[in-house]
């Protein structure tokens, strides 16, 4: 596994590899794979994992951000012709050097703890997102990609708007050499066809689920008035519209009342 932390040095990446068979089995059987697969992998680090995933796939693009890792991983896999390894930071790359975008493909990612959810948001919310991802991520996040209405934070909105999440297994920190300070926990990830709200621009969505989660323990009716910076009678006007309790806050809400909300608010503006 490649988790990372710090700034992009190489000296400070702090990788912690992932060197447990058992665990990597689980990824392997989550990931339902198959010799018809199109597999991008984030993060092969020293390439454990993604010698697994080759035995079992027709293709894989792995892609690696450390340059060290990306010399040494190409020796590794030197003609073995259905693995590429991509040298690139996976918040940046253009997808079209990884997909075919008229094919499907799945993703598989021991994720960097500081680019996870950039990572995850960017190849969700693409014209062209994963059939599947089974990634691992701290476990503090992974619990806030499944939590339901009650629990819920700006992570639950921006993974569920776009897919099923579900927790696989928690990882101990044992299974990874040298050992990281935190647990780790597989995700598996099922996208929609299309995202569950039905907005014309993702950020003006975003800017209200923002708003909303911008003080979490206030009435929704504040944190969207200071989070807008909209005066109080427009906001209870809009979600008594929106048929929403003023008083309520925002992690109890549905991805369903999130979308009524966005709707009427730029019906009113």
């Amino acid at each position: 596994m490649n988790q990372r932390g710090g700034n992009l040095s190489t000296k400070s990446l702090g990788q912690h590899f992932l060197t447990d068979r058992g665990i990597i089995r689980r990824i392997l059987n989550a990931s339902e794979l198959d010799l018809k697969d199109h597999v991008v992998e984030i993060g092969p680090g020293r390439g454990h994992l993604t010698d697994a995933i080759a035995e079992r796939v027709g293709s894989l693009i792995a892609v690696e951000i450390d340059q060290n890792l990306v010399r040494d991983l190409n020796e590794r896999f030197i003609g073995q012709t259905n693995v590429t390894i991509f040298s690139g930071d996976a918040r940046e790359v253009d997808f079209s050097l990884l997909t075919n975008t008229s094919k499907p493909y799945k993703l598989v990612a021991n994720l960097p703890y500081y680019a996870a959810m950039p990572i995850i948001r960017r190849f969700l919310g693409s014209s062209h997102r994963p059939s599947m991802m089974v990634i691992m991520v701290q476990r503090e996040v992974a619990h806030q990609m499944v939590a339901q209405p009650g629990d819920m934070g700006l992570v639950s909105v921006a993974i569920q708007l776009y897919g099923r999440p579900k927790i696989i297994a928690h990882v101990s920190p044992r299974s990874f050499r040298p050992q990281p300070k935190v647990t780790s926990t597989i995700v598996r990830i099922d996208p929609f066809d299309s995202p569950v709200v039905d907005f014309d621009r993702e950020e003006n969505f975003f800017r209200i689920v923002k708003a909303g989660f911008s003080a979490p323990r206030k009435q929704l009716r504040n944190s969207l008035k200071n989070g807008l910076n909209i005066e109080s009678d427009i906001v209870d006007k809009w979600l008594v519209k929106s048929e929403i309790d003023p008083i309520r806050r925002a992690q109890t809400l549905t991805l369903d009342e999130w979308a009524r909300m966005y709707k009427i608010f730029y019906e009113m503006v």
